[in-house]
């Protein structure tokens, strides 16, 4: 996008990437469908970059997601809006799109690297490793979009920090975001992997979600798991609700009214008419410890879901942490360091999954590209 940005200005531009082809997390991203954005007013959109809505702000209200969808247009790719908001390629992949985009760069004269992985400054050139050896170039301005630290085999490995805080600028840890949940399940669960639970409603602290979630062989993954993260990662607990569109006391009342002698696994299947798998996670989760009669609907309204913390950063399918907002200007210049911009995952913010991770990606490496343009004016 900076790229872009910048040789549509009439800048002559190189693009580096460490891997041997271009847009690799892009097209990962794209695998299942790739959302771009989410049709939804600004405000709405804000609400989803946790701790750093009005860092962002800046960079988002000029591109949102109507800017967005102008942009997938106006590379030749037609969009459709889920029922949920959520904004697609009618492709339903990324391939098409970046095939266009790239193919737009060239037309603009964008040189194009691969294979070139920066590893930091010698004066004011910035060095290469290449797999002909260190190459320098030199440049009036660059943009950084590193990534986070997520996903090291698509190239976004985080290596980047030590050459950043060398140069002054403060750069948070690193963690996980939009990550599943490790759980080993007894070989009571084994006949469940891969089935997705539906119709569920997740809670983690103060964060919701009604989003799906798959048995793995390694824990709980899905949307419903991801967007909880952060409370996850504060150390919140888990809970689940597996009826969540009938209220504590309708259940409460209709309980009421069954025989002494029901079941607990007869009320789920037959009365709830829970699927196996909903069934299934209930006994996992409570195992030596079946609740009371008097328990049942306050367990299947919040179970506790038994796990050891969040799957390792490098599954996650992005990062919090990254380079603090402080150590940039608000044109996304480093404040030690002129003529060097910074845009996207390598930036401190974190978002849910849902089109929003793409639309700041985008917004921000638009806005470096901005400020680019405008340190080259005032330098001139």
């Amino acid at each position: 996008m900076a790229a872009d940005v910048l040789a549509e200005a009439g800048i002559r531009v190189a693009i580096c990437d460490q891997k041997p082809s271009f847009g690799r997390k892009f097209l990962m991203a794209g695998k299942s469908g790739l959302n771009l954005t989410k049709d939804e007013p600004a405000q709405a959109l804000m609400r989803h970059y946790y701790g750093a809505s009005e860092q962002l702000r800046p960079y988002l209200e000029p591109f949102d997601a109507p800017k967005v969808i102008g942009w997938a247009r106006g590379l030749g790719q037609e969009v459709f809006t889920g029922s949920t908001g959520r904004v697609f390629p009618m492709a339903m992949k990324a391939s098409p799109l970046l095939r266009a985009w790239l193919a737009r760069l060239d037309g603009l004269g964008v040189v194009r690297h691969t294979r070139h992985k920066w590893i930091g400054w010698e004066g004011d050139s910035a060095v290469f490793e290449t797999p002909q050896g260190r190459r320098v170039m030199d440049a009036d301005v660059t943009v950084l979009a590193l990534g986070g630290a997520s996903w090291s085999r698509l190239g976004a490995d985080g290596e980047w920090r030590d050459a950043l805080c060398a140069q002054g600028a403060e750069v948070a840890p690193f963690a996980p975001s939009n990550a599943g949940v490790a759980v080993s399940w007894s070989e009571h669960m084994a006949p469940h992997l891969g089935t997705a639970l539906k119709a569920v409603a997740w809670r983690a602290g103060m964060l919701h979600s009604r989003g799906e979630a798959t048995i793995s062989a390694r824990g709980l993954e899905g949307g419903g798991i991801y967007s909880l993260t952060p409370a996850l990662r504060a150390g919140e607990p888990l809970f689940v609700d597996l009826i969540p569109d009938v209220s504590a006391q309708k259940l409460e009342l209709a309980l009421s009214k069954k025989p002494a002698k029901l079941r607990l696994g007869h009320w789920l299947k037959n009365t709830l008419r829970f699927p196996a798998v909903k069934s299934a996670l209930f006994f996992e989760m409570v195992r030596g410890d079946i609740p009371s009669r008097a328990d049942w609907v306050k367990t299947v309204k919040a179970l506790p879901v038994r796990h050891s913390g969040l799957r390792p950063m490098d599954e996650a399918i992005s990062t919090a942490g990254g380079l603090t907002f402080d150590s940039l200007t608000a044109d996304l210049m480093l404040r030690e360091r002129p003529g060097v911009f910074c845009a996207g995952e390598m930036l401190d913010w974190e978002a849910p999954t849902g089109g929003y991770l793409i639309t700041a990606c985008l917004a921000t490496g638009r806005a470096a590209a901005r400020g680019a343009l405008d340190y080259l004016a005032a330098t001139a």
